[in-house]
């Protein structure tokens, strides 16, 4: 059976998909790409038994995500049919596919032209502890020049998805006194997803990283870039552990988008 573009009449079923993999998305993730994007699926029964979406930025590229397939269905070559389906849409909307690959998915992606540009690793633990000095909430006062520092970093603007994330968690969501930063976060299913995190400097990030993390209660994930070795000593001493790693990849494209120097956390493998 072909994929198709499914509508959000099917967002519980999709939801159920990804809780089967045992994924973090709730039906506040799933909406974002019903109304920002597109979801194709196959359905079987009035249910997805597979889904992958695609979010088009205006940065020249679009991002591919939850690609699923449900296991009483997997082995079946649908996860590769929906891809193929993404990518077919990004080629007719003109933008380069990006996406945060897995080890297993990367072996599915390289054959396909997807060259690596960085690594990330999720970091699980728990959140609690004190806010430090440096950083104050955020407020709607703060998103044009969030939104504008986002863009720099991640290479797209994104304003409708970082109102949302401010909106949905806006106690764990902190600026930098001196203007050097942000960091946003969004319930999961199982866990707080911190992200994303931009600063100027590594100093700053870290106390943003403190503030997101110490204003949590309960589970946290988060997806740090590798390069920045001294938040994971940070986040090793303050008791989390490395879940597992992603490689951001572009087909036919090495260098990456906006300035990853910049970024520290991103929001996830859903969003980038």
């Amino acid at each position: 059976m072909a994929p198709t573009e499914l509508d959000a009449a099917l967002l519980p079923g999709c939801l159920a998909l990804s809780a089967e993999a045992g994924w973090n998305q709730t039906a506040e993730d799933w909406t974002v790409f019903f109304a920002r994007g597109t979801v194709f699926g196959v359905v079987e029964d009035g249910r997805p038994v597979a889904t992958g979406a695609v979010l088009p930025y205006d940065g020249g590229f679009g991002w591919i995500s939850m690609v699923l397939v449900t296991r009483a269905r997997q082995g079946r070559r649908l996860g590769t049919r929906i891809l193929e389906t993404c990518l077919g849409e990004l080629a007719r909307l003109d933008r380069v596919p990006v996406l945060d690959a897995t080890p297993a998915g990367e072996r599915v992606y390289r054959p396909l032209g997807f060259q690596p540009q960085f690594g990330l690793t999720r970091w699980q633990g728990l959140g609690g502890g004190v806010v430090p000095k440096g950083v104050r909430p955020m407020s709607m006062h703060d998103l044009p020049a969030t939104v504008a520092a986002d863009a720099r970093a991640f290479g797209a603007e994104r304003a409708a998805l970082l109102d949302s994330l401010l909106d949905r968690a806006p106690e764990q969501a902190f600026v930098l006194e001196d203007g050097g930063g942000f960091v946003l976060a969004r319930p999961g299913r199982v866990a707080l997803q911190v992200g994303p995190l931009v600063a100027e400097r590594e100093d700053g990030a870290r106390l943003l990283l403190e503030a997101a993390v110490g204003s949590a209660a309960g589970p946290v994930f988060l997806d740090l870039a590798d390069r920045w070795e001294g938040l994971a000593a940070w986040l090793q001493e303050r008791g989390f552990a490395r879940q597992r790693p992603f490689l951001r990849m572009a087909r036919g494209r090495e260098a990456p988008f906006g300035e990853p120097a910049r970024l520290f956390v991103a929001a996830g493998p859903e969003f980038g």
